[in-house]
């Protein structure tokens, strides 16, 4: 839903296309808005909720090879910690919930967490979400 970067790197055309009813001519440089991708309605039903069950028995690769979804870009520029972030995202989040309960910061709920962003270069959140650990004692 919030992707760090909303334009992937810039690509360029190797031969004149049609795109969507657009003529893309053979040299020109093209900027993929990531972000316009993952909130496409004829794409997503409800795109800007968090609705993670959505991908659930769908045969979708975030690998790039699919591109309703590209959290790591595709092709050739495709983003080189992308193998990492796969081995090791499930280990250190599950880590994280196991040995902490966490609780927000100021007060705030799930109920009244402000989800709009911040553009730029890099997509922020408008309102940061910061999560305090409590630690567990085992």
């Amino acid at each position: 839903m919030h992707p760090a970067a909303p334009l992937l790197l810039p690509r360029r055309a190797r031969a004149t296309v049609q795109v969507g009813g657009y003529t893309i001519p053979e040299g020109a440089q093209i900027l993929v808005n990531v972000w316009a991708v993952g909130r496409d309605t004829a794409t997503w039903k409800n795109p800007d909720e968090f609705i993670p069950e959505r991908f659930l028995g769908l045969d979708m690769d975030v690998k790039g090879r699919n591109f309703e979804l590209l959290p790591f870009g595709g092709g050739r520029r495709i983003c080189p910690g992308m193998p990492l972030a796969i081995r090791m995202l499930h280990l250190m989040l599950g880590s994280l919930l196991n040995f902490s309960n966490w609780r927000l910061e100021d007060g705030v709920s799930p109920e009244t967490m402000e989800m709009g962003e911040k553009f730029g270069i890099t997509l922020q959140k408008a309102q940061p979400l910061r999560a305090v650990p409590l630690r567990i004692e085992i």
